[in-house]
């Protein structure tokens, strides 16, 4: 199966007075990076949620944020008692230092340490039960995200593969006419040679007939039809296989280069032109697979 490593998730929750919002946004990297903006509340989970993602979501450069928004209003509390302190200590220190007492000294008091806090709140198991089964439907909707996107992917992979499997059938009629060609352009240089120098006629030959096995591409033909064949099963398979149809190409892109210097045809080499343009923009696409 192919899986785009793009994808988006959403989910939104009310539960114990609070609105929690988590969204999940996915792009293309060779291995998991994983950047999380998490609410206060949730950070002590912090280690659980990365792992959920993780395992979900494999690899992939992956933006998470889990906020809330309180629907009641916060308990606030007031330290009375630390507050008239700091007012007796500012309006003394005006007075002795003979500076007009601010206006606004109520304010500042406000302002100072631990006059005004907010109780810590605890996070229930219930509570956190229900965010992290919304973790987990936020992965699904990237996963389905991923899926949707790599079916687009594989239908354009299955095309460029196989363009280049038959492109190998357009070689055949170039090379049986290379070998002939080869032998003709031999004898004629044979024919001149020999009313200039002698040379052993059996050793010639087998340099020759060396020499042409050198330039055979069957192998290479051959090979590259298995790669092919190989990348269009693992692409079928149930699982994700990014990084294994990477190798797969790569294998292709080797045969196609030997395959290009072995050819000494004009004809072949504009056709493995074309084959390194079809894998070329496999690559691109591959870069992208999860």
């Amino acid at each position: 199966m192919i899986k785009s490593m793009t994808g988006f998730g959403r989910t939104a929750i009310d539960a114990e007075g609070k609105s929690i919002t988590i969204e999940i946004r996915t792009l293309n990297s060779k291995q998991l990076d994983l950047n999380t903006r998490i609410a206060p509340l949730f950070r002590n989970n912090e280690n659980e949620i990365r792992s959920i993602i993780s395992h979900e979501l494999e690899r992939g450069k992956i933006d998470f944020n889990l906020s809330i928004e309180k629907n009641a209003a916060s308990t606030v509390s007031i330290n009375t008692t630390l507050a008239k302190s700091y007012y007796e200590a500012l309006t003394t220190l005006s007075s002795e230092l003979q500076n007009p007492v601010p206006s606004d000294i109520f304010l500042q008091v406000l302002r100072m340490p631990d006059v005004i806090s907010t109780p810590q709140e605890e996070l229930s198991d219930e509570l956190w039960q229900t965010v992290k089964n919304a973790i987990l439907d936020a992965c699904k909707q990237v996963n389905d995200f991923r899926s949707n996107e790599g079916a687009v992917l594989a239908k354009d992979f299955e095309k460029r593969i196989c363009l280049i499997r038959d492109m190998i059938d357009e070689v055949t009629p170039y090379e049986e006419t290379r070998i002939s060609t080869l032998r003709t352009k031999f004898e004629k240089s044979l024919a001149e040679l020999s009313t200039k120098t002698q040379y052993d006629p059996s050793r010639l030959e087998q340099e020759i007939f060396y020499y042409i096995e050198k330039l055979d591409i069957t192998e290479e033909k051959v090979r590259l039809r298995k790669h092919c064949n190989y990348f269009l099963d693992t692409m079928n398979e149930p699982q994700a296989n990014g990084k294994k149809l990477a190798f797969i190409v790569q294998e292709c892109g080797r045969e196609i280069n030997t395959l290009g210097s072995k050819s000494n045809d004009f004809n072949i080499q504009q056709i493995v032109v074309r084959m390194k343009d079809e894998l070329e923009k496999l690559k691109e696409q591959l870069a992208n697979v999860l």
